[in-house]
C-alpha cells in the first residue's frame, strides 16, 4: 500500500514525496479512507505510529476541497485541533506546515507560556486551521479573539494526557462552543472509562480504527528493568552512558528540581546534558530541543510535560531514571523510541521505594519487564525479594483514579484512600508464563 492508493489529491502526494513519504502506516492507512469519507473518527493509538500524519492529511485535503467549492473571501476558523502541550502544538503545526506546503491553506499555533500578542495579530489577519492547547484557546475565547461557530473538523488528540493533565474540564466548556454539525476525530492511546465518556458525548456513529491493544507498548522497543538504590541511581546512570554507542538518550524524571539535579551533575561528568520541564521559558525549551535534535546535545532529561511532546527521529534510548507512578504514563514515555517502525531501547531505574509503580506498570503492559541481573549497582536490598522471579498475574483488580483531577505525588493506594476521589475497578486478564499465581508479597 502506497499513498497513492488513498484517494489523496497531487499537491498532497507532492508534499509527501518532499518529505520522503511513500508508504502509510497502519495507523494512516486505516484512518485516512475513513475521515475522506467525513465519518467521526475514534483512534487508538501508541505514540510513534505516525498518528499525526493520519488526521493532518485528510484534513488538510477536505478544507482544500471546501474552499475551492466556496465563495467566501473571509478566512474563518474551520479546523480545530486541541493538543494538552505547547510541544505537542507546535509539532502538529509544523506538520500542517510540512503536509499543506502546496495548499493556500493558513494555520496558526496557540499555546500559554508566551505573550499572546503574535498569537492575535495572526489570527487577525485570518486563519484556517487552528491548534491550540485547551487553556490558552479559552482566554482567547474569553477575550473575544476566537470564535469556533464555523468549526467543521475538530480533532482532540491525546485524550487520555488530557484527563492526565487535568484539562477535561476545559475541554467539556470547548466543546459547549463548537457547532453541533461537525466532523469529530478522537485520538488516545490509552481508553480508560472517563475517555470513553467523553468519546461517546463526542462522536455521532463512529469508525473505531485501533491499531493495537490499549496500553501496549511497541514490539520493536527492547525493555529492561535495573534495581538499583535510589543513592547509586546516578553511578549506573554514569556508568551505563560509558557506552559511546548510545548516541542520544532522553531521561524521565518525576520532579522539576530533579531533572535540573541530574542534568547538572551529568554535565559535572563530562555529559553534554540539558533539561527540560515546565518551569522553563518556551524558548528555552525549544533551544534544548534544537540541540538535541541535532545532536548537540547527547542527553536530555525532561520531565512528563515531554512525554508526548517530542518526537525525535532515530532516538535510540530512553531511560526512566524514576518510574512513573502513573502506569500509562511509561507506555508514553519509552514510546519516544521506537518511532515508525524503527527499533528503540527502553531502560528503567527502580528502586525499593518504587515497587508499587514497577507492579501497576507491568499490570497495565501485561508483560514482566526483564531485569538485568549483572551491574555494578545492584540493590541488595531488592534481590532479596521476589523481584527477580516474580510471574504476571492472571486476573488482577488495579484500583485506579479516573484523572478527574491531576494525578500526581502520590501513589495508588494513597490516591485510593484520598477523599473525593472516585475509583474503578477493572479486570486484565494476562497470560502468565506458567501456572503459578503472582506472588503479592513483593
Amino acid at each position: 500500500m502506497s499513498f497513492n492508493n488513498l484517494q489523496l489529491i497531487e499537491p498532497v502526494l507532492q508534499a509527501l514525496s518532499k518529505e520522503g513519504y511513500t508508504n502509510p502506516t497502519p495507523i494512516q492507512e486505516k484512518s485516512i479512507p475513513v475521515i475522506l469519507q467525513q465519518r467521526d473518527l475514534l483512534g487508538c493509538a501508541q505514540t510513534g505510529t505516525g498518528k499525526t500524519a493520519a488526521f493532518v492529511i485528510p484534513i488538510l485535503q477536505l478544507m482544500h476541497q471546501h474552499m475551492q467549492r466556496s465563495n467566501q473571501s473571509q478566512r474563518r476558523i474551520k479546523g480545530l485541533i486541541l493538543t494538552p502541550t505547547r510541544e505537542l502544538a507546535i509539532q502538529i503545526g509544523e506538520s500542517i506546515e510540512a503536509y499543506g506546503r502546496f495548499l493556500p491553506l493558513r494555520h496558526q499555533v496557540i499555546f500559554g507560556g508566551v505573550s499572546q500578542h503574535s498569537q492575535v495579530q495572526n489570527m487577525r489577519r485570518g486563519v484556517d486551521i487552528l491548534v491550540a492547547t485547551p487553556g490558552r484557546l479559552l482566554d482567547l475565547m474569553q477575550q473575544g479573539h476566537i470564535s469556533l461557530r464555523d468549526i467543521q473538523f475538530f480533532v482532540l488528540d491525546e485524550a487520555d494526557r488530557m484527563l492526565d493533565m487535568g484539562f477535561v474540564h476545559d475541554v467539556k466548556r470547548i466543546i459547549a462552543k463548537l457547532p453541533a454539525k461537525r466532523q469529530t476525530l478522537f485520538f488516545s492511546a490509552t481508553m480508560p472509562d472517563e475517555i470513553k465518556k467523553l468519546a461517546d458525548i463526542l462522536l455521532t456513529d463512529p469508525v473505531k480504527v485501533e491499531v493495537t491493544p490499549p496500553a501496549s507498548t511497541v514490539d520493536l522497543i527492547q525493555q529492561s528493568l535495573y534495581l538499583v538504590d535510589k543513592q547509586n541511581k546516578q553511578s549506573l546512570l554514569i556508568h551505563l552512558l560509558q557506552d559511546q554507542s548510545i548516541e542520544t538518550v532522553l531521561i524521565f524524571t518525576q520532579m522539576k528540581h530533579a531533572a535540573d539535579k541530574l542534568s547538572r551533575s551529568l554535565n559535572q561528568s563530562g555529559i553534554r546534558t540539558e533539561a527540560i520541564h515546565g518551569n522553563k521559558s518556551q524558548n528555552a525549551r525549544q533551544a534544548a530541543l534544537a540541540n538535541f535534535k541535532n545532536k548537540q546535545t547527547r542527553v536530555l532529561v525532561a520531565t512528563d510535560i515531554a512525554a508526548r511532546g517530542i518526537d525525535i527521529d532515530e532516538l535510540t534510548h530512553v531511560v526512566n531514571y524514576e518510574l512513573p507512578n502513573v502506569p500509562e504514563t511509561y507506555v508514553h514515555r519509552i514510546g519516544r523510541t521506537g518511532r515508525a517502525g524503527a527499533s528503540g531501547i527502553a531502560i528503567s531505574f527502580c528502586d525499593r521505594s518504587e515497587k508499587d509503580f514497577l507492579k501497576d506498570v507491568e499490570k497495565l503492559i501485561r508483560k514482566a519487564i526483564p531485569v538485568v541481573k549483572e551491574h555494578p549497582f545492584v540493590a541488595s536490598s531488592l534481590t532479596t525479594t521476589n523481584l527477580l522471579t516474580r510471574k504476571p498475574v492472571s486476573t488482577v483488580k488495579s484500583y485506579r483514579n479516573t484523572g478527574e483531577s491531576r494525578r500526581y505525588g502520590s501513589s495508588f493506594k494513597q490516591r485510593a484512600a484520598s477523599p473525593g476521589t472516585r475509583n474503578t475497578t477493572r479486570n486484565i486478564s494476562v497470560q502468565p508464563k506458567n501456572k503459578k499465581e503472582f506472588d503479592e508479597s513483593w
